[in-house]
């Protein structure tokens, strides 16, 4: 009978393999607990802020305070994550979403809107946790899996994304029988979600992947963070022509499945669709997001991540061409939706996985925080203007409109890595 290997006999890179797949196992077990925070809070938000305030306008700034949230949360979030590794920037993110669904509780009791939409900014840093977290996951990769780990813990978002609407009802049920006003349950549901997962990350994440990252490369990391955040990113981005691609992509891609996404049910509503069939596309769109994304990152690491990021852009071109002429009929706005979801996918899991391979680790945090950034700015700024196309020029305008977007923009990549590849081999 053979004993079992004693820590001593584990060697350097079987002990980088043992820690990433707990750094994977606690980032997915967290995905899914805060991701039901997010769900939870997010699926009432608007109906409460519509019942306190009395005005359907006002309730359309709910997602906005979340969106915007998570786009404020992004740079501390990547500033602590700088300075004290991945466990303090989580931590900090998780702590904001807690303290906002407390501030929210607290706002729907006293029926106070305003306060309540203070409290959605900072529920906001659930979404910049989540965002975060992706990342979190590739800092002790082996090279060529970078993607495929990436996307595992993407795809563990998906539990909590589907579960969290569904506990909305009981949750608010159980919150009556306590003690609490109508609607104040959900926020106190997603109050314990963010303090559970908070609580993962500060007593899991053990040891911090970025920071025995940077002490296997010999490295603190700490000197470039003193100079600022942004500074950093600038800098680290100057030098890195393909993270600087990275992030358009994702920025594009992200600003064509929210700006398509968000109209609609708008579009679906005022075509006689029922709130089941509006609910069904909606939730095959959210398939398509994250269902298939570990086959994404697979053939990112397998394929490369620029092919990917250019069928992300033809599968988004498919979607805009499809939504833009679908008319009335529903199975081709599915389809479309379906396509927009996947060509999300291929967007956020290859580029993503392309900022943090071509990104030297000490920059790592300051440029994942600025994409971040930079992502959901644009994605609050898609949904206005989506608004505004849709509400004059009508939702095949929005398709056209898209699509020219995604076009220039996987054109744009082509010919800059074409380029950057006949300098090098020049």
């Amino acid at each position: 009978m053979t004993s079992a290997p004693t820590t001593s006999s584990v060697s350097p890179s079987d002990r980088i393999r043992l820690v990433q797949r707990r750094t994977l196992a606690v980032l997915s077990a967290t995905q899914i607990v805060g991701g039901v925070g997010v769900a939870v809070g997010l699926a009432l938000s608007s109906v409460v802020v519509d019942q306190l305030s009395g005005s359907t306008v006002i309730s359309g700034f709910a997602g906005t305070a979340t969106v915007l949230g998570a786009a404020l949360l992004a740079l501390p979030t990547a500033k602590a994550s700088g300075r004290g590794g991945r466990r303090a920037g989580l931590s900090l993110a998780y702590a904001a979403a807690l303290a906002g669904c407390v501030i929210s509780v607290l706002a729907i009791s006293l029926d106070l809107w305003p306060l309540l939409l203070a409290g959605l900014v900072l529920v906001g840093g659930g979404s910049a946790g989540s965002l975060a977290a992706r990342y979190s996951a590739t800092d002790l990769s082996p090279q060529g899996r970078s993607a495929q780990h990436l996307s595992l813990v993407v795809w563990a978002s998906t539990i909590g994304s589907v579960a969290g609407p569904n506990l909305a009802r009981p949750a608010d049920q159980i919150g009556m029988r306590l003690g609490l006003v109508e609607k104040a349950g959900p926020f106190a549901f997603a109050a314990l979600a963010f303090a559970l997962a908070l609580l993962v990350i500060f007593a899991f994440l053990r040891p911090d992947p970025l920071t025995l990252a940077r002490s296997l490369t010999g490295g603190a990391g700490s000197n470039r963070d003193r100079k600022g955040t942004v500074r950093t990113a600038w800098q680290t981005l100057r030098a890195t022509p393909a993270a600087r691609r990275a992030l358009v992509m994702i920025a594009v891609s992200h600003t064509a499945m929210v700006s398509v996404m968000s109209m609609t049910p708008v579009k679906l509503h005022h075509d006689g669709s029922t709130l089941d069939v509006i609910g069904l596309v909606i939730s095959l769109h959210i398939a398509g997001m994250y269902v298939l994304s570990p086959v994404v990152g697979w053939l990112a690491d397998k394929a490369g991540k620029v092919p990917v990021l250019v069928l992300g852009m033809a599968l988004l071109l498919g979607a805009a061409a499809l939504a833009g002429t679908a008319g009335h009929r529903v199975w081709q706005v599915t389809a479309a939706l379906v396509l927009l979801g996947l060509g999300w996918s291929c967007g956020l899991v290859a580029g993503s996985a392309l900022v943090s391979e071509s990104v030297p680790l000490d920059g790592r945090p300051a440029v994942q925080g600025l994409s971040d950034l930079l992502m959901n700015v644009c994605g609050a700024t898609g949904t206005i203007v989506a608004g505004a196309i849709v509400g004059t020029l009508g939702y095949g305008t929005l398709g056209l409109v898209v699509g020219v977007m995604v076009t220039l923009a996987g054109v744009w990549l082509t010919v800059t890595r074409n380029r950057a590849g006949h300098l090098a081999s020049a």
